[in-house]
């Protein structure tokens, strides 16, 4: 009867089936608006239930206003349910299933070695923290996050960083993306402007944009942002900068910019937001001092742990100025409030017991090596011809191939070959500057990965 079918296999209430198929068929148009539903005993009966399964999804329909219903009369179909919708090709309803290719080099940017990372100490530590929580715990912590964490992140921070950071002036994030967000709510509620490196992170430009801040590019070149280009101008709230590694093209803000950028902030009453990306991972030399060490009143700075643990890891941090403090907790508090609390009370263990210090001069080691056989490749490879940007740190290299041009075209060929990159005009704001550079990520790869594929590269490079 109306053409229903019931699976009692499922694992599904009867009840809830019949419920989902007559409601269906309202929706659809199947049972149209006034039409009367067969009796609670008669489709008991054709579907071979007991009355008081049907009443009960009869009851569920009722309630949700699908049906209408009066003493002595028969239930019928509510008005104005039915949906008006075009037919749907069946090419828009089936998956569509990607062509499975084969990699032969894949080097995409930002990816750590997994591999490497001490999965079972950290999951003794989640246990750890899940064992020892309280009602308490268990209860809203607040946007600023777990207290101990942000004692230990401050001592790591010192330790690492030769930063000297007051524990109540850090608020935990969702990671670097999330407080990037933060801030964009906080400096642009009132239509303010942002200043940004070109090119620079993409993701963190749209993270920007995305709440309504309007993005000027000042050009980059091998010493980060250039600071004679930046103009006094109406409406400038915030300036955002990667001086310890820039992103993309690797290079290190000397202190004579690094001043004048501040200079700039004051003068603009306006705030730099300093993203630290991948300079824990430096190859040679002590850690860059950042920005926040020169003036910590004009500085939001931005961290994450995802490359010095795991991506999904979703914890970062964010050091605030005193003069922000309360925007910042309310716009958290309005956002989603705080981050889960176990992984928070885990990394703090990670951090108090020096595991973390261990592991990152770990990858230190590995990843300088892999970035090591990934310069003599390409010198190998490509001789003069392709010249190495940046210093030595983070995760991936820029690549310059004077006289070449790798725009959208020539990265899609690269990715239907099984070879996987990127470009660095892909991250430029105004195109047509850095048209001739490839980044190379190198973090995930093994060494015999990585001499692997830059001989593919080769091969595909001599072809175009």
């Amino acid at each position: 009867m109306l053409g229903i079918q019931l699976d009692k296999g499922k694992g599904q209430p009867l009840r809830r089936q019949l419920y989902q198929a007559i409601k269906e068929r309202i929706e659809r148009g199947a049972l149209e608006q006034g039409e009367a539903l067969p009796s609670t005993r008669e489709l008991a009966a054709a579907l071979s239930l007991s009355r008081n399964t049907v009443c009960e999804a009869y009851d569920m329909l009722l309630t949700e206003g699908y049906t209408v219903s009066r003493s002595g009369a028969p239930t019928r179909v509510a008005a104005g349910i039915k949906r008006d919708q075009s037919p749907i090709s069946r090419f828009e309803t089936a998956a569509v299933m990607p062509e499975e290719k084969l990699i032969l080099a894949d080097f995409r940017t930002g990816k750590p070695d997994l591999r490497q990372f001490p999965t079972y100490t950290w999951q003794q530590m989640v246990h750890q923290a899940a064992a020892v929580l309280d009602r308490t715990g268990m209860g809203y912590s607040g946007p600023q996050g777990l207290p101990e964490l942000r004692t230990e992140l401050a001592a790591w921070l010192f330790r690492s960083r030769g930063m000297s950071v007051n524990p109540e002036d850090i608020f935990i994030t969702s990671g670097a993306t999330f407080g990037i967000h933060l801030a964009a709510a906080m400096l642009c509620a009132d239509g303010g402007e942002i200043l940004g490196e070109d090119p620079c992170h993409t993701g963190m430009r749209m993270a920007f944009q995305s709440r309504g801040c309007r993005v000027h590019p000042v050009p980059v070149d091998e010493q980060g942002l250039r600071t004679e280009l930046l103009s006094p101008g109406v409406g400038i709230r915030g300036i955002y900068v990667t001086p310890s590694h820039q992103f993309p093209l690797g290079g290190i803000m000397p202190a004579a910019r690094r001043a004048a950028l501040i200079r700039y902030a004051d003068a603009q009453n306006a705030y730099i937001i300093e993203d630290d990306y991948d300079s824990e991972f430096r190859y040679w030399g002590e850690p860059v001092a950042p920005i926040y060490t020169m003036a910590p009143d004009r500085v939001i700075y931005i961290g994450t742990f995802s490359k010095l643990t795991f991506p999904a890891l979703r914890v970062g941090y964010a050091i605030v100025p005193a003069s922000l403090q309360r925007n910042w907790t309310r716009q958290r508090t309005f956002t989603d409030v705080q981050n889960p609390i176990l992984e928070q009370a885990a990394l703090a263990v990670f951090l108090k017991t020096r595991k973390l210090d261990r592991h990152g001069k770990k990858m230190r080691r590995i990843y300088g090596e892999r970035r090591m056989v990934l310069t003599d490749s390409l010198k190998e490879a490509f001789g003069d011809a392709c010249r190495i940007w940046g210093d030595g740190a983070g995760l991936h290299l820029a690549a310059e191939f004077p006289g070449r041009r790798f725009d959208g075209v020539f990265v899609e060929t690269c990715r239907q070959a099984g070879i996987l990159l990127t470009s660095a005009e892909y991250h430029a704001i105004e195109k047509g500057r850095h048209e001739n550079k490839l980044l190379l990520g190198y973090g995930h790869l093994t060494p015999e990965e990585i001499r692997t594929g830059v001989g593919e590269l080769k091969n595909f490079i001599s072809l175009k």
